[in-house]
């Protein structure tokens, strides 16, 4: 096939790239999406690396939420000296001398957003006294965030830009412990300016927002080759085994005259501020102040001039190492595993902000081959910016090497532990850009949590090594899940030895199915028993929710059976499928949906050890909480899973497509000012959304407990359903609608929310990017799969990415990162090309014709 390898090769992945190495220097970040000034007061978009924590950058330019000690901080701002009235925490500015005019000096931010206006001390908003720009714009294609600074009274503009590396496939250098600050300096006179621009933090080691005091802590000036900056460490006073402990730094390698302060002067009201703002904007030089304060500031300032027209970039870099992370439960250290590869923030900095440039470009090409995907531009919105929620303190990697995550985050603490399996089902963008994650996280559920009945506990307990079974519930969706998950992993990687290591456990996990008074007793390939689930409650009798799980696990599992050569144990999946799939549309399916068969257990007798979670709750005559004849918004995650998996349909199409058409028509509502609510409030008034489910006939007089609630995570499963089906104008609007309500001046873009922030379900909206394209991979058979609708589309596989162009039967592939070995390549509904073990190397192109 080498003749085929087309020539041009580079010029493609220049166009892809948007610029060369050269170029790299003088290239703007990729920009997805914009928004004007009204739309970014609510903006905060996380900047750190996978596991390591992040402090986030505002929609008007401020660095917020400094979450880098292990746990969640919402809201967090460190207090210079701890003093709440001034309200001085960590902020930039820039200091402006102007020929024959006095200096001055503004914070690298926009205006105060209004629901700052009002407390009981004047305005709450950080450093709310002093000067700023009059416009601010927010730019983004995660993960780079760019506030635009404007003012007409000002002979400058800046860009405060922000991020941190992401590179897919390339887990280590995406779970970096640093912020990357970018502050370009436009001069838009025509006569040459001075300008200084000066980062402020204060010392809050000790102190995460929750738990801990402020402490007279110690900052040091260091250089070190090339680098210069503050170190932060601890006071003796602070306990080394506590989670508040570690080190951070702010460094620059930007050329200029460097002046620095490792404290501010002590003083009373706003003194302190004031001795620092005459000495600033005297000469944008700082004077060294030597003071012993609780939580005292540094400051570290560059000087430089600026020609007519001329722009500067100067960076500035926020290093962290905090190497203690508490189990919630038991309080023991299970540390953190970014920590134990450097011995503090400065060795962070000196590792690794050399290598950012590379990094950056590397990232720039990953998000520009992307963003210029012929994809609907709300799906790419939808998949890209929820990918954040990836790298917040949801997810985190013990010192001995595991992920783990909460369901999503409170304000100071996680929600919802033990990367919870009925949840991280839905996750779908991790293992189609980490799949080294993915795979470890399937180790977690199959290596730890499962036990030798067959049982895994939902909620995986800490440390694994003592307490994962601990929990000792099982869900049935959840554990359904992942045993497709595992299967998922083991395709998208080619890994046999990481499929036999586990096979044993996934194998008891659908056995366990089948015990007595288990979920399918009678092993006729219908779950009928006491089924938890991802409502919170029990369901019991048939339902599309585990059903479709339960047939997408027993098609998984015979696929790897069949691969290992266990035959029988495949031929009994195989009937249990066909025979639970045909019960199914005969006797769940209403004619428009799939509906519940609510079956009483009677007694608690018949329900098995370990499948029941609240005992009080249950009405064993009649169970409440049930789903009924409702229709359930994500009856068919099932189905999304298997059609991840190319599993094909478990069900009748054309049931399918039914019941997609009666989801859109009884759980759709256009505005939502009249619909009662009676839990929580996701989105009210005049959006749009899909409620959790409807109920056309009779409803149970006690539903399941969400039935009235609008959850973004099971919106997009049912919009995937919908693209998946074809009806992909009503998957997109169901995107929209969401992405509607995270529009800046609401609610965040980067944090759709569920049982807390940055919630993992949302995580199923990478998917979308997968049903629009039609990109199934095969490690394990060497085969790739794309839709046949010309356009040119991002692909990953967790391992290696790039793009493919597809035209008039023929596609052109083209790899970015990694490498890619395949046996066939198809379009869909256009045939297959036999490439007999065709190996694409990074920066080639392989063209194939059908």
């Amino acid at each position: 096939m080498n003749h085929l390898r087309t020539l041009y090769t580079f010029v493609i992945l220049l166009f892809i790239m948007g610029f060369s190495k050269a170029q790299y220097q003088d290239s703007n970040w990729p920009v997805l999406k914009t928004y004007d000034q009204e739309h970014t007061g609510r903006i905060a978009m996380p900047v750190g690396g996978i596991g390591t924590g992040t402090v986030s950058l505002s929609g008007y330019g401020a660095l917020i939420d400094w979450e880098i000690m292990s746990r969640p901080a919402k809201g967090f701002n460190p207090l210079y000296a701890g003093v709440q009235v001034i309200n001085r925490t960590p902020f930039f500015s820039v200091y402006i001398k102007e020929e024959d005019k006095e200096g001055q000096a503004l914070l690298l931010e926009g205006p105060v957003p209004i629901r700052f206006d009002e407390g009981y001390y004047g305005s709450k908003a950080p450093n709310h006294g002093l000067p700023r720009f009059t416009e601010s714009t927010f730019q983004t294609a995660y993960p780079f965030g760019q506030v635009l600074l404007k003012d007409k009274d000002l002979p400058i503009e800046v860009t405060v830009g922000a991020f941190n590396p992401l590179i897919p496939g390339n887990t280590d250098d995406s779970s970096l412990p640093m912020a990357v600050l970018s502050y370009k300096v436009k001069n838009t006179s025509d006569k040459s300016i001075t300008i200084s621009l000066a980062g402020n933090i204060p010392n809050f080691i000790g102190f995460d927002g929750k738990e801990g005091k402020a402490y007279e802590n110690i900052n040091t000036y260091k250089e070190e080759n090339g680098l210069k900056g503050i170190h932060y460490t601890a006071n003796k006073e602070v306990d080394i085994k506590s989670a508040q402990w570690g080190t951070f730094s702010l460094t620059t390698n930007s050329d200029g005259e460097i002046s620095y302060r490792t404290g501010w002067k002590q003083g009373e009201w706003g003194n302190s501020t004031l001795d620092f703002w005459d000495d600033y904007t005297d000469d944008g030089l700082l004077e060294e102040r030597i003071s012993k304060q609780k939580s005292n500031m540094g400051s570290l300032a560059i000087k430089t001039t600026l020609a007519p027209n001329e722009e500067k970039d100067i960076r500035f870099f926020i290093t962290w190492n905090f190497p203690n992370r508490l189990d919630f439960q038991h309080k023991e250290n299970v540390g953190n595993y970014y920590a134990t590869q450097y011995k503090d923030s400065w060795e962070v900095a000196q590792k690794n902000i050399a290598r950012i440039p590379e990094l950056e470009n590397k990232t720039q090409t990953f998000v520009n081959a992307f963003i210029n995907s012929d994809i609907p531009a709300v799906i790419k919105e939808a998949a890209l910016f929820n990918l954040a929620h990836f790298r917040t303190q949801l997810v985190f990697k013990t010192k001995s090497g595991y992920y783990l995550g909460w369901e999503g985050i409170k304000d100071n603490d996680g929600s919802g532990s033990g990367s919870c399996t009925h949840v991280w089902n839905y996750e779908q963008t991790i293992p189609f850009l980490f799949g080294d994650v993915a795979k470890n996280m399937r180790e977690v559920e199959f290596g730890y949590a499962t036990n030798d009945e067959g049982l895994m506990s939902y909620r995986i307990h800490l440390p694994l090594e003592t307490k994962a079974t601990s929990f000792g519930l099982a869900a049935a969706d959840g554990q359904m899940g992942c045993i497709m998950k595992y299967y998922r992993e083991w395709q998208l990687s080619g890994d046999d030895e990481f499929l036999k290591k586990n096979w044993p456990m996934v194998k008891k996990a659908l056995e366990f199915c089948w015990i007595p008074n288990g979920w399918d007793p009678d092993k006729d390939g219908v779950m009928e028993g006491s089924q938890h689930n991802t409502m919170d409650v029990e369901y019991y009798g048939p339902n599309p929710q585990m059903g479709f799980w339960y047939l997408g696990a027993l098609r998984a599992t015979e696929e790897m059976a069949n691969y290992l050569g266990e035959k029988y144990f495949a031929n009994t999946c195989r009937g249990l499928y066909e025979n639970g799939s045909v019960w199914m549309d005969e006797n769940l399916f209403n004619g428009e949906y799939y509906i519940q068969e609510i079956v009483p257990p009677m007694h608690l007798d018949s329900i098995a050890k370990g499948l029941i979670r609240v005992k009080r709750r249950l009405i064993a005559d009649d169970p409440q909480y049930q789903l009924g004849e409702g229709v359930l918004v994500d009856q068919l995650v099932g189905q999304v899973m298997a059609h991840i998996l190319d599993l094909g349909y478990l069900a009748d199409k054309e049931n399918i497509v039914k019941t997609n058409k009666a989801i859109l028509k009884y759980n759709y509502r256009e505005n939502l000012m009249k619909h009662p609510n009676f839990m929580r409030s996701y989105a009210y008034g005049n959006e749009s959304a899909l409620l959790m489910a409807d109920y056309p006939e009779e409803r149970p007089k006690q539903p399941f407990p969400y039935f009235t609630e609008v959850m973004t995570g099971f919106e997009h499963a049912a919009a995937v359903a919908m693209l998946y089906e074809g009806q992909v104008d009503e998957g997109v609007k169901t995107i929209q609608d969401i992405r509607n309500r995270y529009d800046g001046k609401k609610r965040n873009p980067f944090n759709e929310a569920e049982y807390g922030h940055h919630y993992a379900r949302s995580m199923m909206a990478w998917a979308g990017v997968l049903a629009t394209t039609g990109f199934h991979f095969s490690a394990v058979e060497k085969r790739m799969t794309f839709t046949s609708d010309p356009g040119n589309y991002f692909w990953s596989n967790g391992y290696s990415w790039g793009t493919c162009e597809v035209k008039e039967r023929e596609a052109i592939l083209t790899v970015l990162y990694g490498q890619i070995q395949l046996d066939t390549f198809s379009l869909e509904g256009q045939g297959k090309k036999k490439l007999n073990g065709e190996i694409i190397l990074v920066n080639e192109s392989l063209t194939v014709k059908l």
